[in-house]
């Protein structure tokens, strides 16, 4: 395993919530990572970020890594939960809500 491919593998495992977005939450650089981000926020929990314009290494294998071609991808208790459409469609029926929360409750147990 390459050591990006362990990075991308350490952020995701070791952190309940974790988008890997074009921007930040609080300068987002596209509409897709601000909506997903905007999502996440309002489940009230902190979550790691990953500007994938930062990280080249990140950019370009993070969709080996994933499976999932397109940006932003969001993982929640070590899984690929997808990208912008999945986590609105989540948010707007109420589960990503509890699954951030369930997954922020077991990683502090």
């Amino acid at each position: 395993m390459t050591d990006i491919m362990e990075t991308i593998k350490q952020q995701v495992e070791g952190n309940p919530v974790v988008i890997y977005m074009k921007g930040t939450p609080q300068f987002p650089m596209c509409g897709f990572s601000s909506r997903a981000s905007q999502a996440l926020s309002a489940c009230g929990e902190e979550y790691l970020h990953v500007n994938i314009f930062d990280n080249e290494e990140i950019y370009r294998n993070l969709p080996s890594f994933s499976d999932w071609p397109t940006f932003p991808q969001v993982f929640i208790g070590g899984e690929l939960v997808g990208g912008c459409d999945i986590v609105l469609q989540l948010y707007q029926q109420g589960e990503l809500l509890k699954m951030v929360k369930e997954a922020v409750k077991q990683n502090h147990n």
